[in-house]
């Protein structure tokens, strides 16, 4: 078993996710070729770092990142910053030799995108785009159904990504609804998910056409952030520049079509990442909501017993679900990102590959400044 010496950059929400998982990948993966070893965890200055460490269970706080990424003695650098800063961090531990891992969107732009993925090939490291919905275990079994031909030609793909955290109008300016730091809204937080997702499953989107709305267009300015999503208002007003809903269709590269649409003003839908594929054979459907189960539909069963079936992922002979509980016993969200290190680590062990990856990240950002372009000019828009 080798040890990787990781450093996590950002201490926030993501930043507590990805702790978690560091934790605990000893525990669940016991036999995996690679543990991480928790060395340090980089926040801004004014973050009380040395809290966070204590809590989530780092050797070190610091608040350079840039001497942080240069460090003879880490390995791995595990980017959970707001996208503004994902492509200067990247470059630079990329050029450090150090193994990247990078929250989504890879990058505010394609530009930077392209930036990122250049630096790594050039390095030859390991880089992970942290897409963790790949690595829900329903998910996982979709797409192995998928390649074992359970769908057959794949005709339709319809997806949604719903939240409602926004839909006050009195909650503050924080920086996911500020262009120069997050690069767009709904589009690029949720959106970007759902284009991996489509890509992971279906193959390349080809072209696009889409509309983007933004219903309130001023709020309070940023006083505090209280955790998580939370966060406090101030007396001031700033500018919202960035989408709060946009809805897209979609063309594939293998004929199918598809539909997207992402919110964060879907009142009573707190996280609902909802996808369905129908085919040739039958039909897939999974939501988020009811993380455990994947729903298959499968034309060729007998007229008696034909409809719609909903599996249980808990067994052990289904993907990840070995390392955790007996069957029966579910997991959660937090175990995407467990699976997630387990796999990233065990690429750098092995010297195999790793996917999503950094290009994967780069043909998402190509997909959403794609949808970006026809939301502004009305027309389709090729990839």
């Amino acid at each position: 078993m080798k040890e990787l010496n990781v450093a996590l950059i950002g201490c926030g929400f993501m930043g507590k996710s990805h702790s978690n998982a560091y934790r605990s990948v000893p525990l669940f993966f016991p036999s995996a070729p690679a543990w991480p070893r928790m060395k340090v965890i980089c926040g801004a200055p004014e973050e009380d770092v040395e809290t966070s460490a204590k809590v989530f269970g780092w050797e070190e706080a610091a608040h350079n990142w840039e001497e942080v990424v240069t460090r003879d003695d880490i390995d791995v650098v595990d980017i959970v910053t707001p996208g503004w800063l994902h492509a200067p961090m990247a470059v630079k531990a990329a050029g450090a030799g150090k193994h990247v891992s990078c929250e989504k969107p890879i990058a505010n732009t394609v530009e930077e995108a392209e930036a990122m993925t250049a630096a790594v090939e050039k390095a030859g490291v390991k880089n992970l785009a942290s897409f963790n919905y790949r690595r829900v275990p329903a998910v996982a079994l979709a797409k192995k159904l998928i390649e074992e031909g359970f769908v057959g030609r794949v005709f339709h793909w319809r997806a949604v990504y719903l939240q409602d955290w926004i839909v006050d109008p009195s909650f503050p300016l924080v920086w996911r609804l500020q262009k120069h730091l997050a690069g767009s809204g709904a589009l690029g937080d949720l959106g970007a998910h759902i284009v991996d997702l489509a890509r992971h499953l279906v193959g390349d989107i080809a072209s696009v056409t889409g509309h983007s709305e933004t219903f309130i267009k001023e709020r309070p300015v940023l006083q505090a952030v209280a955790g998580g999503l939370g966060a406090a208002a101030g007396a001031e007003m700033g500018t919202v520049d960035v989408d709060d809903a946009v809805i897209w269709l979609a063309k594939f590269a293998c004929g199918a079509i598809g539909t997207f649409e992402v919110t964060r003003f879907a009142p009573g839908r707190l996280n609902q990442n909802c996808f369905e594929i129908n085919g040739s054979n039958g039909s897939i459907r999974f939501n988020l909501e009811r993380f455990g189960e994947l729903e298959v539909y499968n034309r060729s069963d007998p007229d008696y017993v034909k409809g719609w079936k909903t599996i249980q992922v808990t067994d052990a002979s289904q993907p990840y679900m070995k390392a955790y509980w007996p069957g029966g016993h579910h997991i959660g969200w937090e175990h995407t990102f467990i699976n997630s290190v387990h796999d990233f680590l065990s690429a750098i062990a092995n010297n195999t590959e790793i996917y999503p990856n950094f290009r994967d990240g780069l043909m998402v950002n190509k997909v959403l400044a794609a949808v970006e372009k026809s939301a502004e000019t009305g027309a389709w828009v090729n990839v």
